[in-house]
């Protein structure tokens, strides 16, 4: 299998810039490699010898465990960089002194000692100021040859949404025809990212699915990436559209994602220089986050998607506020699979960009 097209390329904003062909390349060596984990066939020659540098500004258990996984299960190496306890790479203008080290840096040095890089950031290290952790991203990039791979930033969760649309191959076969709905749920958090619902309908327009994107007024998400899912849409014959009801969401949906994320006012907002012209206002997020209380998934919802239909959630799910038991434990539940799907996804990600031998 040829890598020529992957080969050195970073996994930043993986849903925009990789075409539908490669996503469904991926897809398919993830399910390749799942299908040689299951019959444990030895899989350390693909990555022998290779090394992954891991970030994590923020908490994690799949992706960290699944990529921690994925690269000795492939041959290679994890080195596990966790900002605070090494030097925390600093954008300049950021910079702590004898705390903090610069990202250009940190980025050459790291270039000429391993193979890839993933960076988890969003949130309290990127000072809640949306678009931050993916400029980030992109400036460790900028120094490093070897590849960045975007493990969740403000803007994109690549590696979820690649694990997502290998669980929907693998429960439907196809994308065509595939009604998918991605929901706002409630939780008693304000402040979560938007980077999951943002790249599973940029994902799921890309591969042709007919999406809909529901959730409360004050929830809206950004508009360069409606603008993009709208064209996928129109590129590859499928729909997308937008609407404010939970119950509607839910109507004959194949696959309906529940997930809670923060209001368009939870977040700062920068100009290119890094000067704010938008602050965050807490009191608006709150007031229409607890008018939103009732988009919660219990099985009177699940009852009107299709005969079919399965829920997803990216996880950790705030249960009894965005979903019932009974329906994330249910027999239309396939989270644990999705989770598992993480390993393969990461696995097919790092072969075909770090110059596996498949």
């Amino acid at each position: 299998m040829k890598t020529n097209n992957f080969l050195g390329r970073d996994w930043i904003d993986a849903e925009i810039d990789y075409s539908k062909e490669e996503w469904e390349t991926l897809i398919d060596v993830a399910l390749e490699l799942k299908r040689r984990h299951a019959l444990r066939d030895d899989q350390s020659a693909i990555l022998k010898g290779k090394t992954l540098f891991t970030m994590f500004f923020n908490q994690s258990l799949r992706t960290r465990s699944t990529f921690a996984a994925g690269i000795q299960q492939l041959g290679g190496f994890h080195v596990d960089l966790e900002p605070g306890k090494t030097y925390t790479p600093a954008r300049k203008g950021y910079d702590i002194p004898y705390q903090t080290e610069r990202i250009k840096d940190v980025a050459e040095m790291l270039d000429r000692v391993g193979d890839a890089i993933a960076i988890r950031m969003y949130g309290p290290p990127a000072m809640w100021r949306y678009g931050f952790a993916n400029a980030t991203m992109k400036e460790f990039a900028q120094f490093a040859g070897i590849p960045i791979i975007n493990m969740e930033c403000d803007k994109f969760h690549p590696t979820q949404a690649l694990a997502d649309m290998i669980t929907v191959k693998e429960k439907f076969g196809t994308f065509k025809g595939l009604n998918l709905t991605m929901s706002f749920a409630y939780s008693g958090s304000i402040e979560k990212p938007r980077a999951v619902p943002q790249s599973v309908i940029l994902a799921a327009t890309k591969m042709g699915m007919n999406v809909t994107l529901a959730h409360p007024e004050g929830y809206e998400l950004d508009q360069k990436i409606i603008d993009q899912c709208q064209a996928f849409s129109k590129q590859t014959d499928g729909s997308f559209k937008i609407i404010n009801n939970f119950d509607e969401g839910f109507k004959g949906a194949h696959i309906v994602y529940p997930k809670a994320w923060g209001a368009h006012t939870c977040f700062n907002y920068a100009d290119e220089n890094g000067k704010v012209f938008q602050e965050a206002d807490h009191t608006e997020a709150k007031r229409v986050n607890e008018a939103a209380k009732d988009w919660r998934t219990t099985a009177k919802q699940m009852a009107l998607v299709d005969k079919q239909g399965i829920y997803m959630h990216c996880l950790p799910a705030d249960r009894s506020q965005e979903v019932d038991d009974d329906v994330i434990d249910g027999p239309r539940s396939v989270v644990i699979d999705e989770a598992e799907n993480r390993l393969h996804a990461h696995k097919a990600i790092m072969a075909m960009i770090m110059g596996g031998r498949l």
